[in-house]
């Protein structure tokens, strides 16, 4: 496949030379907000809502990226423009935006005058193999021993590069079962969303899921709520802990690329019958009717390539 171009600062350069400065933000102070959309048969889904969310997380953060919110999204529908050519029918991809404040001089800690904000936009093959067995199986949620910071340390509402905390706490959900995926708690045992993607369960006909005052915002969330009032399907957000999920009838992730995974047990023991619930199912078929796309054999094609 032919190299994709990276937009990076105003120029396109290949994927292999884009590089930034080691004294950029990104990397003396670990600070970038982000971005991740997907296509689905090549069409960006929610790219603005996923914009808009992105200049949510810069006003709080308290930089800028140098251009409008119309602007930006016109230049990442060119970038994809550029690369859709790349991939081939049955390929969608990420649509990533990394946004630094840009240059800091080590030596004093303060950002020069005249250094403007790094903005980057890059797009990748969507590999969905990891998660083509979930989708019949279930996924197995832990929680780790990590907790999420407070809101009042970093509100998860800023969506930023750092995975620190995150990959911490799947390397030790990993220690319980190779293919577990972490759920995180909050400093009062509160369930709040995993390395990237948000946490819903099912009882009694209804969805349930953390409030965002824990957790990101997700944009697959706010699909959730969507798809539930189309499907009659009550969706609540509330504080949740352990008990709730270990008494459920269903339980399921959400995030950009996989869309829904489904949860079958939690920390050893099977969720409602084990199962694939047929709420869970439900949504996973309406998802795909809404996007054109058959979300679980695209997964599972993918795994076959």
């Amino acid at each position: 496949m032919t190299q994709n171009l990276v937009y990076l600062n105003g120029e396109y350069v290949p994927a292999d030379q884009a590089k930034i400065s080691i004294f950029d933000g990104a990397i003396s102070l670990g600070m970038t907000v982000t971005e991740s959309t997907r296509t689905f048969g090549h069409q960006p889904y929610r790219l603005r809502d996923h914009i808009d969310r992105l200049y949510l997380s810069l006003k709080a953060a308290r930089f800028d990226a140098g251009m409008t919110q119309d602007e930006l999204e016109k230049l990442t529908l060119e970038v994809w423009e550029k690369n859709k050519p790349n991939y081939d029918a049955g390929t969608d991809a990420w649509i990533i935006h990394n946004i630094t404040p840009g240059q800091w001089v080590p030596s004093s800690g303060q950002k020069p005058a005249d250094s403007a904000s790094t903005v980057m936009i890059i797009t990748l093959p969507l590999d969905l193999s990891y998660w083509a067995d979930f989708y019949q199986t279930g996924c197995h949620a832990v929680t780790p021993f990590t907790r999420i910071q407070p809101a009042q340390s970093l509100d998860a509402r800023i969506k930023n590069r750092s995975r620190f905390i995150y990959t911490l706490a799947e390397s030790e959900v990993k220690l319980v079962d190779p293919k577990a995926q972490s759920l995180l708690l909050d400093t009062d045992g509160y369930l709040s969303e995993n390395k990237g993607g948000n946490f819903f369960l099912v009882s009694n006909n209804r969805i349930r899921t953390p409030s965002t005052i824990n957790c990101l915002d997700g944009i697959s969330r706010q699909s959730i709520f969507t798809l539930g009032e189309k499907l009659n399907i009550p969706v609540e957000e509330c504080q949740l802990l352990p008990y709730d999920v270990t008494t459920a009838d269903e339980a399921f992730f959400t995030s950009t690329p996989y869309c829904i995974m489904p949860a079958t047990k939690f920390n050893g023991l099977e969720i409602g019958d084990g199962k694939v619930g047929p709420i869970t199912k439900q949504l996973i078929a309406a998802w795909s009717d809404l996007v054109g796309v058959d979300i679980i054999e695209q997964a599972q094609a993918s795994k076959a390539s």
